[in-house]
C-alpha cells in the first residue's frame, strides 16, 4: 500500500467510526477554549472539563479573570498540574487581551503564539476550533499513530506536524486530527494496544510494528 493509498484508507475509516467530531474540551467561546486548552498541558482532557466549571464561575471573560488574584485561580487549577505556572499564564494572557487586543481572542498564529503559555500547538487548536482555521495540531496520539502507519520518520512533533499537512487534504485537517485523537485513545494507546482491535495498524502499520505487537501478543498466549 502506498502511502497515498494508505492516507485515503485511513480518512475514510476515521470518516465511518467517527462522522461528527465534538470538540473534547468543554467551553463557551474563543477565551474559555484557549483557557481550556492551555490547562491540558500534562493533563486529561477529562480532568480539564471537570476543573474548568468552578473556573468560569471565578471568571469566564478576560476582564474578570485579570481582576482575579493568581491565587484565587490556582488554588481552583490545582487538580491540572503545574498549577503555579498555569496561574501565572492565565492571569497574564488575560490581561493582554484587554492591553493588545481589546479583550478578545485574536484570530491569529502570531499573536496566539505571543501570550504566555501558548505555544503553537494550543495556538493551532484555538485557530482550529474556535475560528475554522485549517491546522493541524499534533498531541502524542497523532505522533504515535503517524509513526506506527509509517506516514512520518517521528524524528519530532514539528515534524510529524510538517508531514500529515503534507499528506492530508487541506480541507481535512480540523477535523482529522480530532479523528485521529479519538482513534488513538479508543483503539490504539501508547501501552497495552491489542493488536487485534487495532485493526488500522494491522492494515496501515509499519511492518515492524506489526511483528511487534503480534509477537506481544504471542507471548502473552502462551
Amino acid at each position: 500500500m502506498t502511502k497515498q493509498e494508505k492516507v485515503q484508507h485511513i480518512i475514510t475509516a476515521l470518516e465511518r467510526l467517527y462522522p461528527t467530531v465534538p470538540v473534547p474540551l468543554d467551553h463557551r467561546d474563543p477565551y474559555t477554549l484557549l483557557v481550556a486548552v492551555l490547562l491540558s498541558a500534562q493533563c486529561t482532557d477529562e480532568r480539564v472539563n471537570q476543573v474548568t466549571p468552578d473556573l468560569w464561575k471565578l471568571a469566564a471573560d478576560p476582564a474578570s479573570m485579570a481582576r482575579q488574584d493568581v491565587d484565587a485561580i490556582r488554588a481552583i487549577i490545582r487538580p491540572c498540574g503545574l498549577s503555579p505556572a498555569k496561574s501565572k499564564n492565565i492571569h497574564r494572557l488575560s490581561e493582554m487581551l484587554i492591553e493588545e487586543h481589546g479583550g478578545e481572542v485574536p484570530a491569529s498564529f502570531e499573536a496566539l503564539e505571543a501570550l504566555p503559555g501558548v505555544g503553537h500547538k494550543t495556538a493551532s487548536v484555538v485557530m482550529a476550533q474556535a475560528f475554522g482555521v485549517p491546522a493541524f495540531p499534533v498531541d502524542t496520539h497523532i505522533h504515535r499513530l503517524m509513526w506506527r502507519w509509517g506516514l512520518t520518520t517521528g524524528a519530532s512533533v514539528e515534524q510529524t506536524e510538517k508531514d500529515a499537512k503534507r499528506l492530508f487534504p487541506r480541507e481535512k485537517w480540523n477535523d482529522l486530527h480530532l479523528q485521529i485523537i479519538f482513534y488513538g485513545r479508543e483503539y490504539s494507546p501508547a501501552r497495552g494496544l491489542d493488536i487485534d482491535k487495532d485493526f488500522l495498524l494491522r492494515e496501515c502499520g509499519r511492518p515492524a510494528e506489526i511483528r511487534k505487537w503480534e509477537a506481544a501478543k504471542a507471548k502473552r498466549a502462551k
